[in-house]
């Protein structure tokens, strides 16, 4: 009789999760990028080029500074910490001016935003964009970094009020930085 009775509670289990498969819409509004994060419709063009793995990725909570150039508020630098966690624990690093990204054990890479490799899912926030690393230092996680992707981006605009020559203002911001290296550096 016990044994029915988990046979059958095990049925269930499987048959719930099935149906709840079954009636799950199809998502065409996301593509689905196994190695990295899930992308919304348009924003594949911010995709790792083939042949580079995800190594890792972590959690960004900081600022986009901005400095008033007398016409504009013109983008300065970023400062965030990084985190292993989602609920900003576990701090593994920061990322300032370069833009560069630097891990509590030294190890550093410096980036470049690749041309025309950006995307804006949320008009609120900056944009979701492709960095192909230029330069990496030190042993540690970003040891051999090939490309970063930044995405699921919270604030960060540029303010939209005129300031006074020379002002600077940090407008907080949120990130996910995705960090990848090539699957065959040696071609082995």
């Amino acid at each position: 009789m016990y044994h029915t009775a988990i046979t059958r509670f095990i049925q269930v289990l499987v048959l719930i999760a099935v149906v709840t498969l079954a009636l799950q819409p199809a998502n065409a509004t996301a593509l689905v990028n196994s190695n990295g994060p899930e992308l919304p419709e348009g924003c594949s063009l911010i995709g790792a080029p083939e042949g580079h793995q995800l190594a890792f990725h972590v959690y960004a909570k900081g600022v986009q500074i901005y400095k008033w150039d007398g016409f504009a508020w013109v983008f300065d630098a970023p400062r965030a910490a990084l985190f292993a966690e989602e609920n900003y624990f576990g701090e593994v690093g920061t990322h300032f001016r370069g833009p560069n990204w630097e891990s509590k054990s030294g190890s550093r890479v410096k980036a470049a935003a690749v041309p025309g490799k950006l995307c804006t899912p949320d008009s609120s926030a900056i944009a979701w964009l492709l960095l192909e690393a230029n330069e990496t230092t030190g042993a540690g996680i970003f040891r051999g970094i090939t490309f970063i992707q930044r995405t699921n981006t919270t604030g960060g605009l540029r303010p939209t009020t005129p300031g006074t020559l020379g002002e600077v203002k940090e407008v907080d911001y949120t990130a996910e930085y995705y960090f990848y290296r090539a699957q065959n550096p040696n071609g082995n």
